[in-house]
């Protein structure tokens, strides 16, 4: 793999244990590049194993507060983005894995009981239960006032009825964080979140989904899925908090994936472009050349100042981060787009080859610019913010 240039790790958003944590966590994915790959599983086997390779080492770890075995007294945003900044640069898919590990856990860590975080965080963080996040439905998914799925009360228990799509680790979650209208208020007031067991009776995933870049998702439908009362996360009609928080803490993580993503794609392109031989000389050599690398190590260092200053504010001033996390998914996944279609049109033919680099990041990259909050929705989200909505 080209070597990347971790001179970001100076900048004063990071102390010296994020400096440690990095060289550290940089020199176990490079040491299990292939474990990491599974490119000879499944991609339902390849989520399971990597889990637990991550967790097996303690890597998973850093989705935990310190009062359950994590790092540092809280979960620490800057953290979670370099694990995912570094993580993608290998795999796409393992990128994935630590994720979903993030937002099944992430809603017990700030909303669940006692008892829930004793039940759910270790069993995620050492990754021997597969966690998944249930928020999308048909028509309902950039607008969460819209969802559908149903939770009726009934003595100690709790009714489920809907059908969630676009959910990642569908079928293969140990457990998922459902999102349902309990009727409190109307619109995104009425919502709660609870914690499913996948053998939860009515609980099934009848759809798996085919996207460009290797991923597990489906369908997750819920037929008079009876779950206990103590499933509840937080109080009735917190849904809507519930999932705006865990958003607060793992936007920002999917510009650090995007990041990844570029990362590697400059890398990639820099030690391509000078070895390339074109008209006598090197492609490097080439002024055109010149002018797209200096446009992606734009790209790269704007994203990677917008994800760390987002990480940074959550870490040290305050919790809610909504208009810096929306700037740094919007701007981060944006920019990698366009280096990565930088890198492609470098590489030239080799770049649309099945199974270069390249083109595994192209196809890898596109999605991040839709899930956990569309572009479009993203400018929504800053416009209001800036203007006081």
């Amino acid at each position: 793999m080209a070597t990347i240039n971790n001179q970001f790790l100076e900048w004063p958003f990071f102390d010296n244990a994020h400096r440690d944590f990095a060289a550290r966590f940089e020199a176990w994915v490079a040491a299990h590049h292939d474990a990491l790959e599974r490119s000879n599983l499944n991609e339902a086997d390849a989520v399971k194993a990597q889990a637990r390779l991550l967790g097996a080492d303690g890597w998973l770890k850093v989705l935990l507060p310190q009062a359950h075995g994590g790092p540092r007294e809280k979960v620490d945003a800057r953290t979670l983005c370099l694990a995912r900044d570094i993580l993608a640069r290998v795999s796409g898919l393992a990128d994935c894995t630590v994720a979903m590990q993030g937002l099944g856990s992430v809603p017990v860590t700030l909303f669940g009981t006692d008892e829930q975080k004793r039940t759910h965080l270790l069993g995620l963080a050492g990754g021997t239960r597969i966690g998944a996040f249930c928020l999308s439905e048909a028509e309902a998914g950039s607008d969460v006032a819209a969802l559908q799925t149903s939770a009726r009360r009934e003595g100690e228990s709790y009714i489920l009825n809907g059908r969630k799509t676009w959910i990642s680790n569908a079928g293969v979650a140990d457990s998922y964080i459902v999102f349902a209208r309990t009727g409190e208020a109307p619109g995104a007031k009425g919502l709660s979140a609870f914690i499913v067991d996948a053998s939860a009776p009515g609980l099934s995933t009848p759809r798996a989904i085919d996207v460009i870049a290797p991923h597990v998702i489906g369908d997750v439908e819920f037929e008079n899925c009876r779950i206990p009362v103590t499933n509840l996360l937080g109080s009735p009609g917190d849904g809507f908090k519930v999932a705006m928080a865990t958003l607060d803490v793992m936007r920002s993580t999917v510009g650090a994936a995007a990041l990844g993503f570029a990362r590697r794609a400059l890398a990639e392109a820099r030690e391509h472009v000078r070895a390339r031989k074109l008209f006598g000389q090197t492609l490097a050599q080439l002024q055109a050349t010149q002018m797209r690398i200096a446009d992606m190590a734009l790209e790269v260092d704007t994203a990677a100042l917008l994800v760390y200053r987002a990480a940074w504010v959550k870490d040290t001033l305050r919790d809610r981060v909504t208009l810096e996390a929306s700037m740094a998914k919007l701007h981060a996944t944006e920019a990698a787009q366009r280096v990565i279609d930088s890198a492609v049109q470098l590489f030239g033919g080799l770049g649309v080859t099945v199974g270069s680099v390249a083109e595994r990041l192209y196809r890898e990259i596109r999605p991040l610019r839709i899930y956990e909050g569309a572009s479009e929705i993203q400018k929504l989200i800053i416009a209001g913010q800036v203007l006081g909505k």
